[in-house]
Protein backbone atom coordinates (compact mmCIF):
# COMPACT_ATOMS: atom_id res chain seq x y z
CA UNK A 1 0.00 0.00 0.00
CA UNK A 2 1.72 3.32 -0.72
CA UNK A 3 1.35 6.19 1.10
CA UNK A 4 -0.23 9.70 0.12
CA UNK A 5 0.43 13.14 1.25
CA UNK A 6 -1.52 15.86 0.11
CA UNK A 7 -0.26 19.68 0.61
CA UNK A 8 -2.16 22.78 -0.38
CA UNK A 9 -2.83 26.09 1.24
CA UNK A 10 -6.58 25.93 -0.26
CA UNK A 11 -8.60 23.39 2.32
CA UNK A 12 -11.09 22.31 -0.37
CA UNK A 13 -8.41 20.96 -2.56
CA UNK A 14 -7.32 18.99 0.25
CA UNK A 15 -10.47 17.78 1.21
CA UNK A 16 -11.73 17.41 -2.58
CA UNK A 17 -8.84 15.29 -3.26
CA UNK A 18 -9.20 13.09 -0.23
CA UNK A 19 -12.75 12.26 -0.68
CA UNK A 20 -12.83 11.95 -4.40
CA UNK A 21 -9.58 10.01 -6.27
CA UNK A 22 -10.19 6.54 -5.93
CA UNK A 23 -7.14 5.70 -4.25
CA UNK A 24 -7.62 1.93 -4.01
CA UNK A 25 -7.39 1.44 -7.48
CA UNK A 26 -4.09 2.56 -7.33
CA UNK A 27 -3.32 0.16 -4.08
CA UNK A 28 -3.09 4.07 -2.21
CA UNK A 29 -4.21 5.47 1.19
CA UNK A 30 -4.20 8.93 2.06
CA UNK A 31 -1.55 9.12 5.05
CA UNK A 32 -1.65 12.85 5.78
CA UNK A 33 -2.60 16.17 4.87
CA UNK A 34 -1.37 19.87 5.31
CA UNK A 35 -1.95 23.63 4.61
CA UNK A 36 1.64 25.49 4.34
CA UNK A 37 5.16 24.31 3.32
CA UNK A 38 6.12 23.80 7.07
CA UNK A 39 3.41 21.86 7.72
CA UNK A 40 3.96 20.08 5.20
CA UNK A 41 7.50 19.34 5.37
CA UNK A 42 6.88 18.05 9.14
CA UNK A 43 4.13 15.19 8.03
CA UNK A 44 6.47 14.16 5.56
CA UNK A 45 9.22 13.77 7.50
CA UNK A 46 6.65 11.73 10.21
CA UNK A 47 4.95 9.65 7.69
CA UNK A 48 7.69 9.11 4.90
CA UNK A 49 5.23 8.57 1.77
CA UNK A 50 6.10 7.45 -1.51
CA UNK A 51 3.59 10.30 -3.36
CA UNK A 52 3.16 13.63 -2.56
CA UNK A 53 0.35 16.23 -4.63
CA UNK A 54 1.27 19.44 -3.55
CA UNK A 55 0.99 23.20 -4.12
CA UNK A 56 4.65 25.20 -4.53
CA UNK A 57 2.88 28.24 -4.42
CA UNK A 58 2.12 28.48 -1.15
CA UNK A 59 2.76 30.52 2.84
CA UNK A 60 6.40 28.89 4.21
CA UNK A 61 7.63 27.53 1.54
CA UNK A 62 10.30 27.91 -1.12
CA UNK A 63 8.95 25.38 -3.97
CA UNK A 64 12.02 24.43 -5.96
CA UNK A 65 13.88 24.34 -2.76
CA UNK A 66 11.31 21.76 -1.16
CA UNK A 67 11.37 19.25 -4.62
CA UNK A 68 14.83 19.26 -4.61
CA UNK A 69 15.37 18.08 -0.91
CA UNK A 70 12.81 15.41 -1.57
CA UNK A 71 14.20 14.02 -4.40
CA UNK A 72 17.49 14.67 -2.69
CA UNK A 73 17.24 13.26 0.34
CA UNK A 74 14.31 10.61 -0.61
CA UNK A 75 15.53 9.66 -3.97
CA UNK A 76 12.11 7.55 -4.76
CA UNK A 77 9.70 9.33 -3.70
CA UNK A 78 7.07 10.54 -6.38
CA UNK A 79 6.02 14.30 -6.47
CA UNK A 80 2.84 15.50 -8.57
CA UNK A 81 3.22 19.06 -8.46
CA UNK A 82 -0.65 20.59 -8.89
CA UNK A 83 -0.46 24.72 -9.15
CA UNK A 84 -1.98 27.95 -10.57
CA UNK A 85 1.76 29.06 -10.88
CA UNK A 86 2.19 28.86 -14.94
CA UNK A 87 5.24 30.08 -14.96
CA UNK A 88 7.10 28.11 -18.08
CA UNK A 89 10.85 28.35 -16.34
CA UNK A 90 9.62 27.41 -13.08
CA UNK A 91 8.09 24.26 -14.30
CA UNK A 92 11.12 23.34 -16.45
CA UNK A 93 13.24 23.35 -13.61
CA UNK A 94 10.56 21.68 -11.17
CA UNK A 95 10.68 18.69 -13.18
CA UNK A 96 14.73 18.98 -14.25
CA UNK A 97 14.72 18.73 -10.29
CA UNK A 98 12.89 15.36 -10.31
CA UNK A 99 8.85 15.98 -10.55
CA UNK A 100 7.09 13.10 -11.92
CA UNK A 101 4.38 15.09 -13.50
CA UNK A 102 3.75 19.23 -13.30
CA UNK A 103 -0.12 19.68 -13.50
CA UNK A 104 -1.79 23.30 -13.28
CA UNK A 105 -5.18 24.75 -11.60
CA UNK A 106 -7.77 23.58 -12.10
CA UNK A 107 -7.26 20.25 -13.44
CA UNK A 108 -9.24 17.68 -14.72
CA UNK A 109 -10.00 14.21 -13.17
CA UNK A 110 -8.25 12.51 -16.38
CA UNK A 111 -4.75 14.14 -15.70
CA UNK A 112 -4.79 13.41 -12.16
CA UNK A 113 -5.90 9.96 -12.62
CA UNK A 114 -2.99 9.87 -15.39
CA UNK A 115 -0.48 11.55 -13.15
CA UNK A 116 -1.18 8.51 -10.50
CA UNK A 117 -0.72 5.83 -12.72
CA UNK A 118 2.30 7.32 -13.85
CA UNK A 119 4.07 7.69 -10.44
CA UNK A 120 2.87 4.09 -9.56
CA UNK A 121 4.25 2.74 -12.40
CA UNK A 122 7.52 4.38 -11.24
CA UNK A 123 7.41 3.21 -8.01
CA UNK A 124 6.67 -0.46 -8.62
CA UNK A 125 9.41 -0.16 -11.24
CA UNK A 126 11.52 0.96 -8.26
CA UNK A 127 10.90 -1.44 -6.24
CA UNK A 128 11.86 -4.21 -9.06
CA UNK A 129 15.27 -2.37 -9.40
CA UNK A 130 15.60 -1.63 -6.22
CA UNK A 131 14.09 -4.69 -3.76
CA UNK A 132 16.00 -4.46 -0.49
CA UNK A 133 15.67 0.06 -0.63
CA UNK A 134 12.93 1.29 1.44
CA UNK A 135 10.87 3.18 -0.27
CA UNK A 136 11.32 5.77 1.14
CA UNK A 137 13.92 5.46 3.54
CA UNK A 138 12.61 4.42 6.71
CA UNK A 139 15.32 5.89 8.57
CA UNK A 140 18.17 8.41 7.85
CA UNK A 141 20.71 6.41 8.91
CA UNK A 142 19.80 3.59 6.14
CA UNK A 143 20.09 5.95 3.80
CA UNK A 144 22.90 4.80 1.39
CA UNK A 145 25.42 6.36 -0.67
CA UNK A 146 23.87 5.58 -3.74
CA UNK A 147 21.07 7.17 -2.68
CA UNK A 148 23.07 10.39 -1.64
CA UNK A 149 24.73 10.38 -4.96
CA UNK A 150 21.29 10.18 -6.88
CA UNK A 151 19.30 12.99 -7.78
CA UNK A 152 22.26 14.83 -9.70
CA UNK A 153 20.32 17.81 -10.30
CA UNK A 154 18.34 18.33 -6.58
CA UNK A 155 21.90 17.76 -4.77
CA UNK A 156 23.19 19.81 -6.55
CA UNK A 157 20.60 22.72 -6.07
CA UNK A 158 20.70 21.83 -2.62
CA UNK A 159 24.50 22.48 -2.11
CA UNK A 160 24.65 25.26 -4.38
CA UNK A 161 21.74 27.22 -2.26
CA UNK A 162 23.25 26.24 1.00
CA UNK A 163 26.73 27.34 -0.26
CA UNK A 164 25.13 30.47 -1.44
CA UNK A 165 23.55 30.96 2.42
CA UNK A 166 26.85 29.94 4.13
CA UNK A 167 28.74 32.81 2.34
CA UNK A 168 25.15 35.74 2.84
CA UNK A 169 25.47 34.90 6.88
CA UNK A 170 29.25 33.65 7.71
CA UNK A 171 29.10 36.41 10.07
CA UNK A 172 26.95 35.41 12.01
CA UNK A 173 26.65 32.19 14.67
CA UNK A 174 25.94 30.00 11.97
CA UNK A 175 25.38 26.07 12.60
CA UNK A 176 24.82 24.13 10.58
CA UNK A 177 21.38 23.29 11.35
CA UNK A 178 20.47 27.05 10.71
CA UNK A 179 21.54 25.97 6.88
CA UNK A 180 19.63 22.57 6.59
CA UNK A 181 16.23 24.27 7.94
CA UNK A 182 16.78 27.00 4.43
CA UNK A 183 17.58 24.28 1.95
CA UNK A 184 14.57 22.06 3.53
CA UNK A 185 17.04 18.75 4.55
CA UNK A 186 18.17 17.24 7.94
CA UNK A 187 21.65 18.38 9.23
CA UNK A 188 22.83 14.85 8.84
CA UNK A 189 21.55 14.83 4.78
CA UNK A 190 23.22 18.28 4.36
CA UNK A 191 26.86 17.35 5.95
CA UNK A 192 26.64 14.25 3.72
CA UNK A 193 25.72 16.19 0.62
CA UNK A 194 28.37 19.20 1.53
CA UNK A 195 31.14 16.48 2.25
CA UNK A 196 30.86 14.42 -0.95
CA UNK A 197 30.50 18.21 -3.99
CA UNK A 198 32.90 19.94 -2.20
CA UNK A 199 35.06 17.30 0.07
CA UNK A 200 34.87 19.81 2.84
CA UNK A 201 33.49 20.01 6.27
CA UNK A 202 30.71 22.31 7.16
CA UNK A 203 33.59 23.84 9.96
CA UNK A 204 35.81 24.02 6.69
CA UNK A 205 33.04 25.55 4.83
CA UNK A 206 32.38 28.18 7.14
CA UNK A 207 35.78 29.67 8.14
CA UNK A 208 36.73 29.77 4.10
CA UNK A 209 33.67 32.42 3.72
CA UNK A 210 34.77 34.20 6.98
CA UNK A 211 38.79 34.77 5.69
CA UNK A 212 37.27 35.86 2.13
CA UNK A 213 35.50 38.61 4.02
CA UNK A 214 38.67 38.94 6.60
CA UNK A 215 40.90 39.26 3.78
CA UNK A 216 38.87 42.48 2.04
CA UNK A 217 38.15 44.13 5.57
CA UNK A 218 42.28 43.68 6.07
CA UNK A 219 42.67 46.06 3.57
CA UNK A 220 41.23 48.79 5.40
CA UNK A 221 44.17 50.19 7.77
CA UNK A 222 41.65 51.60 10.25
CA UNK A 223 39.94 48.56 11.34
CA UNK A 224 41.88 46.78 14.37
CA UNK A 225 42.57 42.93 13.80
CA UNK A 226 39.97 42.18 16.39
CA UNK A 227 37.48 44.74 15.38
CA UNK A 228 38.01 42.26 11.78
CA UNK A 229 37.56 38.81 13.75
CA UNK A 230 34.57 39.89 14.91
CA UNK A 231 33.12 41.53 11.74
CA UNK A 232 33.34 38.36 9.96
CA UNK A 233 31.84 36.13 13.21
CA UNK A 234 34.43 35.21 15.13
CA UNK A 235 34.33 36.04 19.23
CA UNK A 236 37.44 34.87 20.26
CA UNK A 237 40.42 36.47 18.36
CA UNK A 238 42.58 33.76 19.38
CA UNK A 239 40.45 31.44 17.42
CA UNK A 240 40.44 33.46 14.72
CA UNK A 241 43.99 34.15 14.46
CA UNK A 242 45.04 30.39 14.41
CA UNK A 243 42.10 29.74 11.60
CA UNK A 244 43.63 32.48 9.94
CA UNK A 245 46.71 31.44 9.79
CA UNK A 246 46.38 27.50 8.98
CA UNK A 247 43.76 28.60 5.90
CA UNK A 248 46.40 31.57 4.72
CA UNK A 249 49.90 30.40 5.43
CA UNK A 250 50.62 33.69 7.12
CA UNK A 251 49.07 36.05 10.53
CA UNK A 252 46.55 38.25 9.63
CA UNK A 253 49.21 40.91 10.81
CA UNK A 254 51.56 39.90 8.36
CA UNK A 255 48.72 39.50 5.76
CA UNK A 256 47.67 43.25 5.96
CA UNK A 257 51.91 44.27 6.08
CA UNK A 258 51.84 42.19 2.62
CA UNK A 259 48.71 43.40 1.13
CA UNK A 260 49.75 47.44 2.02
CA UNK A 261 53.10 46.61 -0.35
CA UNK A 262 51.20 44.73 -2.88
CA UNK A 263 47.97 46.04 -3.35
CA UNK A 264 47.24 44.84 -6.07
CA UNK A 265 47.32 41.38 -5.50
Amino acid sequence: MYKVVIIDDEPLIVEGLSRTMSWEKWNCQVAGSAYNGKEGMDIIRKERPHIIISDINMPKLDGLKMIAALKSEFPHMQLIILTGYREFEYAREAISLGVARFLLKPSKMNELEEAMEEVTRRLAQSEERFPSAPLPSDTEEEESDEEVSGGTEANSFIVKNALEYIRENSQEKLRLTDVADQVYVSQWHLSKLLNKHTGKTFSDLLNSARMEKARELLKDPSLRICDVAEMVGFQDLAHFSRVFKRLEGMSANEYRNYISKNPHV
